[in-house]
């Protein structure tokens, strides 16, 4: 059996593929594939082995051998599922192997923005504390988490473990009721618990029902040193209405980790205002990469092959 790994550099340079290989007579890795190329590096191959190139239905009607996508990662928009069901091809994801490596992210943000962790560097770096009258600075008051609430969006396996690693700093958790689904859902919608909130902290999908969940309105309802967090997908925040919030001292800080579209090559507004004295943090999108949960991707596609192969 023949596979091909179309974009193995997504995975890291340290990650160990043999869990894959001993499933397969031939593994063809490719760093990276553009998207034109796909179809020709897969020719022959029984399996696709893929993170972000799509595989549209073109590409796949060209792909008789085909039988198997294996994604390395959740979600599954880079391959056209409609076309892949018709043409008999199993699609395989893998999910949870990067929980604890982005439930830890998203502590990092949480603690970064309570400590003002980014104007406290920035002031260092400027040589404001060398001039300090005394022995520390004082200037961005922080926040102390014990006993603050914290209101996560997305009770599943990351949010319910950013609630425990939360609780452990003595914070009180509250979850929201699944946006879109507020009329059937038990627990309270978002904008009734966003007033009362320290801090909100988004591990949702990107949906109609979630894309700029987080707007102009429920910001402004939002304590002023309430701080947001963003390690699920870019556009569940309206950021152009975070970071005006932000400048105007209605936003007590902004952490994430991902923007809309990614990589930014066109720049994106947080990018710009990272040069700015504000208690925000971006990161590249790699709350997910620890080896840890690298190498778990690699396990959770071996067994996803086996299990194919079996089934």
């Amino acid at each position: 059996m023949k596979a091909v790994i179309l974009d193995a550099a997504s995975l890291g340079p340290d990650v160990d593929l043999d869990p894959i290989r001993q499933h397969l007579d031939t593994l063809d890795v490719h760093d990276h594939t553009p998207r034109d190329r796909a179809a020709e590096r897969l020719a022959g191959a029984e399996v696709a082995i893929v993170n972000k190139v799509v595989l549209d239905a073109h590409t796949l009607e060209a792909l008789p051998a085909l039988k198997l996508i294996c994604v390395l990662a959740t979600g599954t928009n880079n391959i056209d599922m409609s076309a892949a069901d018709r043409l008999g091809i199993s699609v395989k994801n893998v999910t949870a192997y990067g929980t604890a490596s982005v439930a830890q992210h998203t502590l990092m943000l949480i603690l970064a923005l309570a400590t003002r962790l980014p104007l406290y560097q920035r002031d260092v770096a400027r040589g404001r504390w060398k001039e300090s009258p005394f022995f520390c600075l004082m200037d961005h008051t922080t926040l102390q988490l014990e006993g603050k609430r914290l209101v996560i969006v997305g009770q599943g396996e990351l949010g319910s473990k950013v609630a425990r690693l939360a609780q452990a700093f003595g914070m009180h958790v509250d979850f929201a009721a699944r946006p879109g689904n507020e009329a059937h859902d038990s627990r309270p919608g978002l904008r009734d618990l966003a007033p009362e909130a320290d801090v909100i902290s988004l591990h949702c999908p990107l949906t109609e029902a979630t894309r700029h969940l987080v707007d102009a309105a429920l910001l402004a309802s939002l304590k002023p040193d309430a701080l947001l967090v963003n390690c699920a997908r870019g556009g569940i925040i309206d950021e152009q209405a975070a970071l005006d919030a932000l400048r105007k001292g209605r936003l007590g800080g902004l952490g994430v980790d991902v923007l809309p579209v990614e990589p930014p090559r066109d720049g994106h507004p947080l990018l710009d205002a990272l040069d700015e004295s504000l208690n925000l943090v971006v990161t590249p999108h790699n709350a997910w990469i620890t080896p840890e949960a690298r190498q778990r991707i690699v396990a959770l596609t071996a067994d996803n092959l086996r299990g194919w192969q079996e089934g």
